[in-house]
């Protein structure tokens, strides 16, 4: 079993991507204490927000796997696909489902303040907007330089 996680660790596209996710995400933290002037752990488990992590990682993995096995590899290409969707996604469904998640919530505010339902909001910031992503990914394809250099 410990050559199990010595594997892991030593496995230096997986580092880089974990980093990258790490790396988005705190910037999310950042961001938030400059802009509520207060710290939000949430921010850092959380979806959503600039940069997308998602596409911060999805993009690290594509450029990583591209750096080492070629960027006509098979690896590269499969890398590649899953990032697309990913940012897609990020920026797409799950945007829409925060959208909807915010009408909802209007809805059950205006029934809950005439007293007939009891309030459970639903979580709005779930997806990403286009810069959002596009920020995730430059920083991911970054990151990912940057690790290679090292």
């Amino acid at each position: 079993m410990r050559d199990f996680f010595a594997e892991v660790y030593r496995n230096k596209i997986l580092m880089t991507t974990i980093s990258a996710w790490l790396i988005a995400q705190t910037i999310k933290v950042a961001i938030g204490v400059f802009q509520k002037k207060k710290f939000d752990f949430r921010l850092f488990i959380g979806s959503g927000g600039m940069p997308s992590a998602h596409a911060a990682g999805a993009a690290c993995l594509g450029t990583s796997i591209g750096l080492q096995c070629g960027f006509d590899s098979v690896y590269f290409a499969l890398a590649f696909a899953f990032a697309i969707v990913v940012m897609f996604d990020a920026q797409g469904v799950r945007r829409s489902t925060g959208k909807q998640a915010g009408i909802l919530n209007t809805i059950m505010d205006d029934i809950y303040w005439q007293g007939k339902i009891q309030e459970m909001r639903l979580r709005e910031l779930i997806g990403h907007t286009p810069v959002e992503v596009i920020m995730g990914l430059f920083l991911g394809i970054v990151i990912a330089l940057i690790s290679r250099v090292n």
